[in-house]
């Protein structure tokens, strides 16, 4: 497994919960995914045949001076020994598993893991983190207040029946129960972090929460 591909699954499964948005890190993703269909790997092979890459433009830019220090003893760079590795990586996991954990007891029939966890943290919030009002009250309410806001209740409903047409399955039976529309929501505002996630959007940070 190349460190490129690595990178560009790790990024995949990561941008489900997290918007990079205009970073180095989604430029470099959008870099590996156009290099590595021309990169040829052969069992045999010890290099990279790299001769399909063609330099088409470049940019030099400043970094300001450097100073440069020649001699002396340091401490020696540790050398990368995993990718992706380290507690941000272990956190985001421990909430997808969370809210897994969760999904399993909500939703039921042929629904896999990948759809229970796409249509909650990626269809329903997003609709939700679209809603100005919830954004205003999330940065106004306490959780508490916030999650007992009948605006909320509704929005859930109406990002359920907007997601009607992709997720037919999972819709349905959140149309048909309350109480899957219920755990919809605890999911959401637990590992989901929706109230933090609006909460930010409307520029206040989770420690000023009231």
């Amino acid at each position: 497994m190349s460190i490129r591909g690595a990178f560009l699954r790790l990024y995949s499964f990561l941008s489900q919960i997290f918007d990079y948005g205009n970073t180095a890190i989604e430029a470099r993703s959008i870099f590996y995914r156009r290099l590595i269909p021309l990169l040829e790997f052969g069992r045999e092979r010890t290099t990279l045949d790299v001769s399909k890459i063609v330099l088409t433009h470049h940019k030099l830019a400043s970094q300001g001076p450097r100073a440069l220090q020649l001699g002396g003893e340091g401490d020696a760079l540790k050398p990368l020994t995993a990718t992706g590795s380290g507690a941000l990586q272990d956190k985001e996991k421990a909430l997808l598993a969370e809210i897994l954990a969760k999904l399993n007891d909500l939703f039921q029939g042929d629904v896999t893991d990948d759809d229970q966890l796409i249509y909650v943290n990626n269809v329903i919030k997003g609709k939700l983190m679209e809603s100005e009002t919830l954004v205003q009250q999330a940065s106004q309410d306490g959780k508490e207040q916030f999650s007992n806001s009948p605006t909320l209740d509704r929005a859930i409903l109406d990002a359920v029946i907007d997601a009607l047409d992709a997720h037919t399955t999972m819709s349905r039976q959140a149309l048909d129960s309350t109480q899957v529309r219920n755990g919809l929501k605890d999911i959401l505002l637990g590992p989901g972090k929706l109230y933090e996630a609006l909460r930010a959007k409307g520029g206040l940070s989770e420690g000023a929460a009231r």
